[in-house]
């Protein structure tokens, strides 16, 4: 979470859940039937926004979506491991065979979404592994691309996006920061 005034306000609550909504939407037109598709949350933001996609399926398919959390700081290939402190994986299912949508909230690098792929594969093998998330705001250092998007941002590499969300922050919004 980038800290300071912001630069801009991108998105409020509304703005949020109506991007959720539409990612929910072609979630469920490209990935039907929804049977075996579970959605793993890339700590710390990417629980939530996995756990409300998941509903908003579940409000208009009437299938609940098994939803699990990944904790990618072992896998991660710009620390040290004597700085990681590891939290267990926690997957409702076995991922082998089923379809993973992968969800964070803001796709930078690439980086974080390549060790979550793989402590997902260190789990089974997955049959597919999809990505959805809140922003993307580009600067990609690897060939990872979303395949659902609340919104694309594009931002200077010195520039910062923080994202808020009920959960963990006690309100929702994004915002986008000058470096620090």
């Amino acid at each position: 979470m980038a800290g300071g005034i912001p630069k801009a306000q991108l998105m409020n609550g509304e703005g949020i859940a109506r991007a959720l909504t539409r990612m929910a939407h072609e979630i469920m037109e490209q990935l039907a039937p929804l049977d075996n598709v579970v959605l793993v949350g890339i700590r710390r933001r990417g629980v939530p926004l996995a756990q409300r996609l998941a509903d908003i399926i579940e409000q208009y398919e009437h299938v609940k979506i098994p939803v699990g959390e990944v904790d990618i700081a072992m896998y991660r290939d710009d620390l040290s491991h004597r700085e990681v402190k590891v939290e267990r994986q926690i997957l409702p299912v076995d991922v082998t065979g089923r379809t993973v949508v992968l969800v964070d909230d803001v796709l930078h690098t690439g980086r974080t979404v390549r060790a979550a792929m793989d402590a997902i594969l260190d789990q089974g093998r997955a049959a597919k592994i999809r990505l959805a998330v809140l922003i993307d705001r580009g600067h990609r250092e690897l060939p990872i691309r979303p395949d659902y998007v609340g919104k694309n941002v594009p931002t200077a590499q010195s520039e910062r996006i923080g994202v808020q969300l009920e959960e963990i922050d006690g309100g929702d919004g994004v915002a986008l920061y000058n470096a620090r």
